[in-house]
């Protein structure tokens, strides 16, 4: 990987960053939080069903404080390239790393949560240096990847009004700021909802955008998924085809059993003071996203990870959340959201879509079609979940090369 040093001036300066050294005497009391745990009668069930299970909590607090490399994620983070930016009066943390091969294209990448620009390392080098791994030069990017206002090292914000449109719009003039005249954007969980945002808005320059969680619910099927959210129950809306159909029940399941944590945060994100306080509360509430995520999770700390989704890449996550203290800043973004997740936004200008199996759910190509009128890539991958790029960084890659070659 190559990178060039940002400089500029003055209020849109873009300045270096150092990546911070957390002090022995935090990791310490990390680990002493840790093992100084208070536990809970275990669960009551066989399965997951009241959530995450004591057993794979207890290895994640058994690990996490003996055998985990505490300073792995600094490690990790310390061999790219950071700067900082200050867009509409808030620090804006990016990586960003340059191809060496000419005519790169530009492309801006949004995490998600429980992510972070942790989810995404493992991509940099093949996205930025494709002929390394068995791929051609003129499939080359350029990489910046933000962490979102008050995630990681970006600044907390201080004042309302940071949700996604606002973070769209704020990576438009980071891209603009960098000099990309023109670039993609592509994004997963909050990160497809802001590139979703970012196709709406179009602004200038924006060629494309890509997804590995689609917004494409049609408006009757997603009134009918909110109303049986508030128990007003009802069935999908005729004329469905089955693939439709069977979409509409993951997404009927996940709204009935799955998003409990989305409505906290959603509602009262403040409340939940336990995420600064107690790393295993943090742990247990992070990985207690979706039902394939989890079950993958679990695996890993049980010795046998799927794919590139291992116990230490993990922990590598929540020692970041811990280490900045962001586990409650960061959940004020669902509290600021006014827009749905996974339904229609308008977007106008070209898209891609990448269906990963074990995704929430499975966009039917049907309401892809609908959804992005410029579709210009659409494809339906064997393996991966919802932490596509996490898991499975090489197919991720390789889905990005495809998508935007059209664009180029």
């Amino acid at each position: 990987m190559s990178a060039t040093t940002e400089m500029t001036a003055g209020a849109t300066a873009i300045r270096p960053f150092t990546v911070p050294v957390t002090p022995e005497t935090e990791l310490k009391a990390l680990r002493a939080r840790i093992t100084a745990t208070r536990w809970p009668d275990p669960e009551l069930v066989a399965d997951s069903s009241q959530g995450v299970q004591q057993a794979v909590t207890q290895e994640l607090a058994r690990y996490w404080p003996t055998e985990y490399d505490m300073h792995r994620c600094e490690a990790r983070l310390g061999a790219l390239p950071h700067f900082v930016t200050e867009i509409d009066g808030l620090d804006i943390h990016f990586i960003h790393v340059r191809s060496p091969h000419e005519n790169a294209l530009p492309v801006i990448i949004t995490h998600g949560w429980p992510g972070s620009v942790i989810e995404l390392l493992n991509v940099i080098d093949p996205l930025t240096n494709p002929t390394a791994h068995g791929a051609s030069a003129a499939d080359a990017f350029d990489v910046v990847i933000p962490s979102m206002p008050g995630y990681g090292y970006s600044g907390k914000p201080r004042d309302l009004g940071w949700g996604p449109v606002r973070i769209a719009q704020a990576w438009d003039t980071l891209m603009k700021r960098l000099g990309y005249q023109s670039y993609v954007a592509q994004g997963g969980d909050w990160g497809a909802v802001i590139t979703d945002l970012m196709g709406v808005q179009a602004p200038a320059g924006l060629l494309g955008i890509h997804t590995n969680m689609a917004g494409v619910v049609p408006a009757d099927v997603w009134l009918t998924l909110v109303r049986n959210v508030f128990g007003a129950g009802g069935p999908p809306p005729s004329g469905l085809s089955e693939e439709e159909n069977r979409t509409f029940e993951q997404l009927n399941f996940f709204f009935a059993k799955g998003v409990g944590y989305g409505v906290e945060m959603g509602t009262r994100p403040q409340t939940l003071y336990g995420l600064a306080d107690s790393p295993v509360t943090l742990a247990a509430w992070m990985i207690d996203h979706d039902a394939s995520s989890y079950a993958d999770i679990a695996d890993a700390f049980a010795g046998h990870p799927v794919g590139n989704l291992t116990r230490d890449e993990v922990l590598d996550n929540l020692t970041f959340y811990w280490v900045t203290n962001t586990g409650v800043s960061s959940t004020r973004l669902y509290w600021e959201n006014t827009v749905g997740f996974f339904d229609v936004k308008g977007v106008s200008i070209p898209a891609a879509v990448s269906v990963f199996p074990h995704e929430i759910y499975k966009a039917p190509r049907s309401w892809a079609e609908r959804a992005y009128p410029k579709l210009i890539y659409f494809n339906e991958l064997d393996r991966g979940n919802h932490f596509a790029a996490w898991q499975e960084p090489a197919l991720f890659a390789s889905e990005l090369r495809a998508a935007f070659r059209s664009l180029r």
